[in-house]
């Protein structure tokens, strides 16, 4: 009866929002694994839980008009997509992107909710942005865009309501500016954004938080199996925030990275990423907007272009740019190379076709819903020390990260052998989110 039932709920999702694969792709992944769950309880069928859960609460959508440079009007569109409320204010990122669309904002809230139950903290899901790209944009440019965009978005988020963060596309520059002009409409300094500067509002270990939060799944995943990252060689596919501080952390707990990449191909360093290198990487794109070409060019290393670096012999590969960039194809490449371990560190970068082939072969593989999940972890965090009007330190908040990363592991773990998956993360992921999430609902009444 629950596959009929999930069946019918993905034939609607199909029906009423057409044109989106992505969105289809991501309700698809979760109400598969929760088969054994809508089995268990019938509660949730009969109070309509996943018609519910797959319809977005609110979608926004405006124009954003802006003067360039030249003193040309240009014109883009912005979007929120409020997606669940039932454990926390809507808490997810704004995307600055040519290809933000539709499809892809909702299949990021989709994910945002589970990701946010993940955590424990109490954070629904949401995420927004606009097909802007800040890339080539004069800071000047930036600023008017983004106070454009906040003009419109103000007057439907707060911190009570709706607390977006950055994305690809906006970092701390365009947090700023974001930030500036909802005090200025609103006439309030209060906790609405995070990934603030850290003089006025934000938190420590914030830029680190996704990349740290992901390696420390990692470990977790790894000490199942009697094992650690001491000598293990590992591919990521980004060079921004997340690539930089994956980087870090692996080289602090004795792996070694040996790839980065763009959207125009990767860069191949078998000596690994550290010292010297590390700070370059650290700044190319964070800082100088470059392509990850400039860093092959500077060190002599190998430039491989239109290409993912899934090809690289590694034991680990953690894709960190975007969705669908590892297809079945990379994933059997990964798997006939020795690869031991799959970790998403960006938001549903491997497609269904490459998970598949993953557990066929008994790939440790980790979704990032669960996996990438330190970056709103650590912005809950953020929101913490607004309530408060206090900070914490660095040590502080890199153990609470540290701990929740933990708790995350633990929860996928167990809920995937309670449901009959055992080792399945996806299942684990899925089933641990939706159940905090159905609950509230439940209690919450017809909302």
């Amino acid at each position: 009866m629950s596959r009929a039932y999930i069946s019918k709920i993905l034939d609607g999702v199909k029906a009423n929002h057409p044109g989106q694969p992505e969105f289809h792709q991501a309700v698809e992944e979760v109400l598969m694994s929760l088969e054994p769950v809508l089995a268990r309880h019938p509660e949730y069928e009969q109070n309509a839980i996943l018609e519910r859960m797959v319809e977005p609460e609110r979608v926004i959508m405006f124009r954003v008009p802006w003067v360039d440079d030249q003193g040309k009007i240009q014109v883009n569109r912005g979007y929120r997509i409020e997606m669940n409320s039932a454990i926390g204010p809507y808490k997810g990122g704004l995307r600055f992107h040519p290809t933000v669309n539709l499809s892809i904002l909702k299949f990021l809230a989709f994910e945002q909710v589970f990701k946010n139950s993940l955590t424990t903290l109490p954070m629904g899901g949401g995420k927004g942005g606009s097909d802007f790209s800040p890339k080539g944009k004069s800071d000047n440019e930036v600023m008017r865009f983004c106070q454009s965009f906040m003009t419109e978005l103000s007057r439907h988020i707060g911190p009570n309501t709706d607390v977006p963060a950055g994305d690809i596309g906006v970092g701390g520059r365009e947090i700023g500016f974001l930030f500036g002009q909802y005090k200025r409409l609103r006439n309030e300094f209060t906790g609405v954004l995070t990934g603030k500067g850290i003089a006025w509002g934000g938190s420590l270990i914030r830029p680190e938080a996704t990349g740290y939060g992901a390696v420390y799944f990692l470990q977790e995943m790894l000490k199942k199996k009697g094992q650690d990252l001491q000598g293990k060689t590992v591919s990521i596919s980004g060079y921004g925030n997340v690539g930089t501080y994956i980087v870090e952390k692996v080289n602090e707990l004795g792996g070694k990275v040996v790839t980065l990449g763009d959207e125009y191909g990767y860069v191949y360093d078998p000596d690994g990423i550290k010292g010297e290198k590390l700070e370059y990487m650290s700044t190319l794109w964070a800082v100088y907007r470059k392509s990850a070409k400039e860093y092959a060019d500077k060190f002599g290393c190998q430039w491989v272009a239109g290409k993912r670096p899934w090809e690289v012999k590694v034991d680990i590969a953690m894709p960190s740019a975007c969705e669908n960039e590892l297809d079945g194809a990379s994933a059997k490449t990964l798997v006939q190379n020795g690869c031991i371990a799959v970790v998403e560190a960006a938001n549903m970068p491997c497609t269904p076709e490459a998970v598949e082939v993953f557990h066929e072969h008994n790939v440790l593989f980790a979704p990032g819903k669960a996996a990438n999940a330190g970056g709103v972890a650590t912005s809950g965090l953020e929101m913490s020390q607004n309530s408060i009007r206090m900070s914490w330190t660095r040590e502080e908040v890199d153990g609470h990260l540290h701990r929740i990363m933990k708790d995350i592991h633990e929860a996928c773990y167990t809920a995937a052998e309670t449901y009959g998956s055992p080792g399945n993360y996806v299942v684990g992921a899925n089933v641990a989110g939706f159940l905090k999430v159905a609950g509230a609902m439940l209690d919450q009444g017809i909302v």
